[in-house]
């Protein structure tokens, strides 16, 4: 029977870098010549993008309520676990997801204040057996954050676009969610050059991948 690959995910707060890191180690990993998925959340399937499009940039997506945010963050999750990250990983592929479950945790447990272990069950219904052998928390402060969103130009998703303070329990809610998890979670400081961000990304994959 062959050997199961590596699921690794990154978090962190909104202009932390997560998606320029994510694509960064895909290209070295597959330099090295993994096979390696690359998905993001929500979305990475047919059905996740069209729901990843109604929570951030459909004007319906205005009128939702925090509980149907939750449970549609959830949904697409799922499919994306079934569909893409089991099968990669059942054939020793490495997976990198830009945003997994403890999004939502921090998200829509901390930042919207819904009861954790209600949350914790939805995500453990969602994700089945697809936990992450390593989460890399970038964090970053906020204001970093916010001026690194503005210097991108464009507009801003229904996400960005809520208030400081949600933005403040949310980022609580991941150094609270990486003490719970000490194990999985991998903290690195965002704030500083992009090469070595990367470099302190790669040291803590090359630990998990042997």
């Amino acid at each position: 029977m062959s050997r199961r690959g590596r699921f690794i995910t990154f978090e962190g707060p909104e202009g932390s870098g997560k998606t320029t890191q994510a694509a960064r180690l895909v290209a070295r990993l597959r330099e090295t010549g993994r096979e390696v998925v690359a998905t993001r959340e929500p979305g990475g399937t047919a059905v996740g993008e069209r729901i990843r499009h109604l929570l951030q940039h459909d004007e319906t997506g205005d009128g939702l309520v925090p509980e149907a945010e939750a449970l549609l963050f959830a949904a697409s999750r799922a499919q994306l676990v079934r569909e893409v990250i089991l099968p990669a990983l059942g054939r020793g592929a490495v997976v990198v997801c830009d945003r997994f479950h403890d999004s939502t945790a921090a998200y829509q447990g901390f930042g919207r204040g819904f009861d954790l272990a209600a949350v914790d069950a939805v995500n453990a219904f969602a994700i089945g057996p697809a936990v992450p052998d390593l989460t890399l928390f970038l964090d970053l402060d906020l204001d970093l954050g916010f001026a690194r969103m503005a210097g991108r130009g464009g507009s801003a998703d229904r996400m960005e676009r809520e208030a400081r303070d949600f933005h403040a329990r949310t980022q609580a809610g991941y150094r609270a969610l990486a003490a719970r998890e000490p194990d999985r979670f991998r903290t690195l400081d965002a704030a500083g050059d992009p090469d070595a961000v990367a470099e302190a990304v790669w040291r803590e994959v090359a630990r998990v991948l042997g």
